[in-house]
Formats: C-alpha cells, structure tokens, sequence
C-alpha cells in the first residue's frame, strides 16, 4: 500500500528545496534551480513568486548584460537580508566574540571583548555574553531582520540537546545553562554547539567537494578537539557533543593535561603542551593558563632553525596526533583534514611524525593516501558554523513551513 504525502508537507518540502538551492548557490536562475533540485518549473515558479512576496527572496539586480544570447535573460534569486537575522556568539579562552548576521549572511555588526574565563563566576560569565548580545542586537536593530535565532559555539563539551556547556577548561564551572539563559533574556531558540563541531559545519560550506561525505577538522590550539563528519552526517555523542580527540588517552599515567588526567593527547599536543616541553622540559609541571600565538609561533621558528627542545616539542606534538589518529583510522576509513589555528601554522613541522605514527598503527594501511589541509585562523570558521547552523534552522524550521513572524516594514506597506 503506498503512503501519500499531504499537501502541507510536500509544499514545505520544495519550500525547503528551493530556499536550499538559493542559499548554497551565487544568485541562481530558475532554471538552475530546477536542476538543481528536480522540481518542475512551474512548481518552482510559484514557490519562487511565494516566498518573494513573503519577503524571503529576491530577484537579484543585474547592473549590465549577463548574456548575449537571444531571448529573455535568466534573472537570479537571491536571500532577502532583511528577511531576518541570527546572532553568533563564540567563547573560547579567555575571549568571547559576537556578530548579528542578516539573513543573506553579512555581517551587520560585531564585538570583540578578552575576559579571564578560568576566573570568573558562572553568573558573571553568563552576564557578560548576555550584556554583548543585548548590545549588537540594539545596535542593529535599525538595520536588519528581526532576529529569530541564537547559536553559541564554546570551546568544551556540550549536551546533545545543544542547551549547556558540561565541561570545559576555559572555566572552573560545570553545567553551564547557556540557552535557558539567553533564551529567557531575548525570547529566541538558542543551541548550544561544541566549537570543534561547527568549524567542521564551516569546512563543509567553505569547500563542499573536499569536504563533503566523510572529513575530520582538528584544532591545534591551546586545547586540541576535532569536528568529525560521517556519511554526511556530523558526529554527536547521545548526551554530549561528541568526538573529544584530545583526551583520548596517547600514553596511560602519562603527561599531565589541563582536564586534571593524564597521557591525554592534549597533553603533548596543545600549546601549553608544546610551550612546556620547549621551555621547561618537565611533563609534570602545571599547564600555562594562556598562552599568545606568538610565542608558539616563536617556538616553531626555533624548531625550523636548528635542532634542540624546540623540534623535539614539535615531534612529541606530531606523534601524539598521529597515534590518536591511527586508531581512529582502525575504526573508519581514512578521510581529508584539516587542521585549524595557531598551531596549524607549525604543521610543516609536525607532518613528517604524523604521517610515521598513523603508519605504524592498524589504522595506517592507507597512511599515504592521506591528505592534508590548514587553516591557521580558527574564530571565523567557529562564527561561520555557529552562523549556518542557525541560519540553516530559520531556512528549514521557519520559512520552510511558512511560519515566519510578519515583519514591521510590511505592516506599514
């Protein structure tokens, strides 16, 4: 017996569809659109008329001939900025950062602001991102759509249900109820996301032929994490965010690491790890609080130069990362990296050891096969995840099914 589709649902899914199609492509035609998505071009001619008129799309303007052949020329939609807006938030090490973002993606305004994270209270760091956020939303309230959705990305581990940050070193607080929070003060759905994961989220918009299926982005920052993707799909624990590469256990009663363990892979591979195996030669010694890129930038000129603890640093860091990824390569099938932040710019450095530990584990049958890629500023890609998650929600979630709050300019009209 075949099962129908109601009319609601199917309208909500070519809705999605063709929003989809507008988003991921440059201003495409109809006719691209069909292509695109294979729906038929009258289906896609009404939809495109709808969601004009809802104030969703647009037709793009078109400042000179974009062709010579005869006939009508294809016009492009586009995302209408002003149809709504999300805000971005990211908090790392003692840094919190925050952007309200239009709806065709552009930055409408941004702050920027260096706390002592391991220092503060919970309420006073709850304060502080909630303070930055009413600000940027007052400030763009002149400019833009009505903001419809909030997405923070933070260094550490956050549940499944993207409400709250667990665990994190950044802060000596547990549980941390972002969403509830923000939720309450600004009256919008809010997800909580793990920074490593939406730097993956961002790879994959970035670049959707490198990485697309499966891929895994690793940060090489005070911390190490990573952001894994499988079959398309980005990987999440059941009751937390996931893919903790850097404390996978590299050496058991081993180096001492910032999450109070031992042997993590953090703990010969972060920058606090790489800094004190340069500088101090002691595993055991307590983990630097913060560190700036350039003094680890300083300890990989010195390992280029000449050999000493400064290259040694840099193998240990190497090794540790191949390992880890060795036998996660047991487990899957090797797939493209990218590795991201400060510490990526010493990649060079580390490559040679990566490659000789993945290749002496099980994992390492393909080792050669392998590729590699970096990206050395790891805060826009944070943004960029935590902007397409909640912009992806408003798409999907919103003008998708129809449900978008009427907007005060089109009340006046």
């Amino acid at each position: 017996m075949s099962v129908g589709i109601r009319h609601d649902d199917l309208r909500r899914r070519n809705r999605a569809m063709v929003i989809s199609a507008v988003r991921r492509a440059s201003q495409p035609s109809r006719t691209e659109i069909a292509a695109t998505t294979g729906l038929s071009h009258s289906t896609i001619s009404t939809i495109s008329s709808d969601l004009i008129s809802e104030g969703i799309l647009a037709e793009a303007k078109v400042s000179e001939p974009v062709s010579m052949k005869r006939g009508r020329p294809q016009v492009g939609l586009t995302l209408e900025p002003n149809a709504a807006s999300i805000v971005a938030v990211v908090l790392s090490l003692n840094s919190l950062s925050a952007a309200v973002i239009d709806y065709a993606g552009n930055t409408v305004v941004e702050e920027t602001k260096r706390l002592v994270t391991q220092k503060m209270t919970a309420e006073a760091l709850l304060d502080e991102c909630v303070a930055m956020v009413r600000r940027l939303i007052d400030d763009a309230a002149a400019s833009g759509g009505t903001v419809l959705r909030i997405a923070m990305a933070v260094q550490g581990i956050t549940d499944a249900g993207s409400r709250k940050l667990l665990w994190s070193p950044i802060t000596q607080h547990d549980d941390l109820p972002f969403a509830d929070r923000f939720e309450q003060e600004f009256n919008v759905p809010v997800s909580v996301e793990n920074d490593c994961n939406m730097i993956a989220e961002a790879l994959r918009w970035r670049d959707p032929v490198r990485y697309r299926d499966d891929f895994i982005a690793i940060l090489l920052s005070h911390g190490i994490g990573m952001g894994l993707v499988i079959k398309g799909e980005l990987f999440t624990g059941t009751q937390s965010s996931g893919a903790e590469f850097g404390h996978m256990v590299h050496r058991p009663d081993g180096a001492l690491c910032r999450c109070g363990r031992r042997g993590c892979i953090e703990a010969y591979a972060g920058n606090y790890a790489i800094w004190r195996n340069a500088r101090i030669g002691d595993e055991n010694a307590e983990p630097l609080a913060d560190l700036s890129d350039d003094d680890i930038r300083a300890i990989a000129d010195a390992a280029r130069d000449h050999d000493g603890p400064e290259r040694e640093a840099f193998r240990k860091a190497g090794e540790a990362i191949g390992f880890g990824l060795g036998s996660m390569f047991a487990l899957f099938d090797p797939a493209p990296l990218a590795f991201v932040g400060v510490g990526a710019t010493a990649f060079d450095i580390m490559e040679p050891h990566v490659r000789a530990a993945i290749a002496k584990t099980a994992g390492g049958l393909h080792s050669k096969a392998i590729s590699f890629d970096t990206e050395p500023n790891e805060v826009p890609l944070k943004r960029e995840g935590a902007m397409m998650r909640a912009l992806l929600t408003v798409d999907q979630e919103i003008f998708a099914a129809g449900t978008a709050p009427r907007r005060a300019d089109a009340d006046v009209a």
